[in-house]
């Protein structure tokens, strides 16, 4: 298998590769809005238990899972699988940013103080009540925003690379094969003279 053909055959992963490292990324956040909870009482306050932080981490695979999960069952479609990788990607760009703002809500209730757990009138306040989780679905959209312009830019690519393909194919002139070689002697038929000619 020539290298070009190898490399059209894997695309589809590679790009899934590629869009699952940002999704991971803005995944993380995701999952923090949804399931980090306080160690103790929001009103005495502490760090989350290590529990609750392995399954932040652990919540946040899904997305990159699905992405390669994706570009893997794109592969037998060779360099059109590059497509529906992409497709994929968009929809989890789609999908990430309204999900994470629905899970804004319950993270202001179980981190009433903000996540400095101190309250907004003190001096000492760093992060009001719903700073955090503003900042936090910012950063998706943020993190989205730009993945959904690296998939759509593979596509754009992709359609033009499959346009030039095609173009070249049509545009090929394929001479006509030699005359085949029989070994016998040619003779040219204008200066053959007819054995009946009176005059030899």
């Amino acid at each position: 298998m020539s290298t070009r053909r190898r490399v059209e055959t894997k695309s589809s992963l590679a790009l899934a590769a590629l869009l699952s490292v940002p999704l991971y990324f803005a995944a993380l956040m995701a999952s923090s809005l949804a399931l980090d909870t306080p160690k103790h009482p929001p009103l005495r306050g502490a760090p989350s238990t290590g529990s609750t932080e392995l399954k932040v981490w652990a919540a946040a695979l899904i997305a990159p899972a699905i992405m390669l999960a994706i570009g893997f069952a794109a592969l037998p479609l060779r360099r059109f699988g590059v497509f529906v990788a992409a497709a994929g990607g968009i929809v989890l760009c789609f999908v990430l940013p309204p999900l994470s703002k629905r899970w804004i809500p319950g993270h202001i209730r179980r981190f009433p103080l903000g996540m400095d757990f101190i309250p907004d009138k003190s001096p000492s306040n760093l992060s009001s009540r719903g700073e955090w989780e503003a900042a936090a679905h910012a950063t998706i959209a943020s993190i989205c925003k730009y993945t959904l312009v690296i998939a759509i830019g593979a596509i754009v690519i992709g359609l033009f690379l499959e346009w030039r393909r095609r173009r070249g194919s049509e545009g090929i002139f394929v001479p006509p094969s030699p005359a085949a070689v029989t070994g016998e002697g040619e003779v040219s038929p204008v200066l053959e003279l007819d054995d009946r000619d009176p005059g030899r």
